[in-house]
């Protein structure tokens, strides 16, 4: 097979772009940037002449592994002027990590398009909540019980492991919901992305183990330590300064970027399945 490294170059160049943006997402926002390194990962893989029938696996497994030393960056950062919400932590990380395995082996299976569209609807009613009514639209003035934030976090893990992404969107919505400051729910979301993404890093490997004859050299189940050493080190080194402007912008501006940034994925999402 003739590899066209003309094209690849210009990949790498992406590939660096993508490292810089996805560090900057996870620290501003307290997402992983699996939205912006899918995209870059599946042209990668096409032109690598990697089969259909596992590409989009592999996308998401080597996002997830990714956003791992993104997350734990961006976490430290956050945690280091004290935004982090302990008792979320505490409470999310096992539900959050049992989600996540099962999302792990639904995915393996499932059509994509389902995803996607999942992603749209979640997105879009986030960011009527940042836009519209971030004031006004909460269930209740302090965090619901024990049992309750369990199904947030199963749910939240359940839900990023499907779609490839850390799950800092919908931490930061549950968490503003129960009248959490914008600062200190994305800074936790940026911490419980952490488990997730060691989780879905595992369970993708996994799953992706019967499949190694279709894969690339260099690749780990459903996880390309290419694709891995292209991005990771980069959006890991970038996330602090995202972190750094986080915390230097008013609430209201974060919140209309944060659904900014929302919007413009879902769109993205929203043109495939057309």
């Amino acid at each position: 097979m003739v590899i066209p490294y003309n094209e690849l170059a210009w990949l790498v160049i992406a590939a660096i772009a993508a490292g810089v943006a996805t560090g900057l997402l996870a620290g501003v926002f307290g997402v992983g940037g699996g939205a912006i390194a899918v995209p870059v990962l599946y042209e990668l893989f096409r032109i690598m002449g990697v089969p259909d029938a596992v590409r989009m696996q592999l996308c998401i497994g080597t996002s997830l592994a990714i956003i791992l030393p993104t997350a734990w960056r961006s976490y430290q950062a956050h945690r280091a002027r004290g935004a982090v919400i302990p008792e979320v932590m505490r409470t999310w990380t096992v539900p959050v990590v049992v989600g996540v395995m099962l999302g792990s082996a639904i995915a393996a299976v499932a059509p994509s398009a389902i995803f996607k569209l999942a992603f749209v609807l979640i997105a879009a009613i986030i960011i009527a909540k940042m836009w519209f009514i971030s004031d006004r639209w909460h269930i209740a003035p302090e965090l619901p019980s024990r049992p309750v934030m369990g199904v947030y976090g199963f749910s939240i893990g359940l839900g990023s492991s499907l779609m490839g992404i850390s799950g800092g969107s919908p931490a930061t919505l549950v968490l503003t919901l129960y009248n959490k400051p914008i600062h200190s729910a994305v800074a936790t979301s940026a911490g419980i992305g952490v488990p997730i993404a060691t989780a879905g890093t595992l369970g993708y490997v996994l799953a992706g183990l019967p499949h190694e004859t279709q894969l690339p050299p260099l690749s780990l189940g459903f996880v390309s330590l290419i694709g891995v050493a292209a991005i990771a080190p980069i959006s890991a080194w970038v996330a602090p300064l995202g972190a750094r402007i986080a915390h230097a912008l008013p609430r209201r501006w974060l919140e209309i970027a944060f659904g900014t940034f929302l919007m413009l994925v879902a769109a993205r999402f929203l043109a495939s399945l057309i």
